[in-house]
């Protein structure tokens, strides 16, 4: 019951999308107004106000190998099953595995681990590790699989730092955050008020998603492979973590960190990548929505066997 009240916001700002666009209070393409907001300002904002304020050194954690072994192994299975399996393009291939992987550690992650472990640092950890190496390879790759010419596809991904604003973010945060620049108030104090405002936007935008009759969400349903996505990302995920933690001797504050952690469900940044690339939106949709719906039973037995 501990991690029950961090799902209330989400359940409540997704519902709130869903009656905006049932009842057209913001018109017709609020949806993709949305999403292009999030994509382009809100999220880099909150990936530059985290990596600024983490130090690398907060990497150096013991939990943190089992985090990584369970995410690595299950989206890399997921992506395997996506090809061998399901026979998916590249693109696709790159978003099922991190659909299977990548945990909501912002607006769901930070609530949990404040109630279950008693603090953040361990999930800010996680936050680090997405921001800066899974984001910004999954871009990447959806890059890569834009149709163009072999040198307009090689411009492309020297320019991506550039021409992407998450990517940039990035770049940015980690190089601001290791030289140990302090930037003024007057410039920061706008950048954590958009950061603010990308958690609801994103949970607004997947609320949309879900009116059929008003919002038009490219993609086919994937039953067969979003069941191996569910079930990666619920059952799995959390289990590797696990495992590895037993091999490693970790102690319980550790162990307890990196499951909980992994039993996370899917973030909706997928979503609004998925969304700005126009890769079946929505099978990631779907994906973020059932793996946040299960986790709620999931994250409960977790932090009762592990507390």
């Amino acid at each position: 019951m501990s991690v029950l009240p961090a799902f209330a916001p989400i359940w409540a700002i997704t519902g709130l999308g869903y009656l905006l666009s049932r009842f057209s209070v913001l018109g017709d393409r609020a949806d993709q107004v949305l999403t292009r907001f999030a994509f382009t300002v809100a999220m880099p904002a909150v990936v530059f106000s985290t990596l600024i304020s983490t130090s690398l050194s907060a990497l150096v954690n013991p939990g943190l190998i089992a985090f990584v072994a369970g995410t690595a192994a299950v989206g890399v299975t997921a992506a395997a099953g996506s090809r061998w399996v399901f026979r998916r393009k590249r693109g696709e291939r790159v978003v099922t595995g991190m659909a299977a992987c990548y945990t909501n550690a912002g607006n769901l992650g930070i609530p949990v681990a404040l109630q279950v472990l008693g603090g953040s640092s361990f999930i800010v950890s996680v936050l680090l590790i997405q921001s800066l190496c899974m984001m910004p390879l999954m871009l990447g790759l959806l890059e890569s699989d834009v149709p163009r010419g072999e040198s307009s596809r090689v411009r492309a991904l020297l320019m991506l730092p550039v021409r992407n604003p998450v990517i940039a973010a990035s770049l940015l945060g980690v190089l601001v955050g290791t030289t140990g620049l302090q930037l003024p108030d007057l410039l920061m104090q706008p950048i954590h008020t958009l950061g603010n405002a990308g958690v609801a936007t994103a949970l607004l935008a997947l609320g949309m998603s879900l009116n059929p009759g008003k919002t038009e969400v490219p993609g086919e349903p994937r039953r067969g492979e979003l069941t191996m996505v569910v079930l990666l990302k619920v059952i799995a995920q959390p289990l590797v973590a696990l495992g590895v933690g037993l091999l490693l001797g970790l102690p319980q504050p550790a162990m307890l960190a990196a499951v909980l952690c992994s039993a996370l469900p899917t973030a909706q940044n997928i979503f609004i990548a998925t969304s700005q690339y126009a890769i079946d939106s929505r099978f990631t949709r779907d994906a973020v929505l059932i793996t946040t719906l299960l986790s709620m039973a999931t994250l409960s037995v977790v932090a009762a066997l592990l507390s």
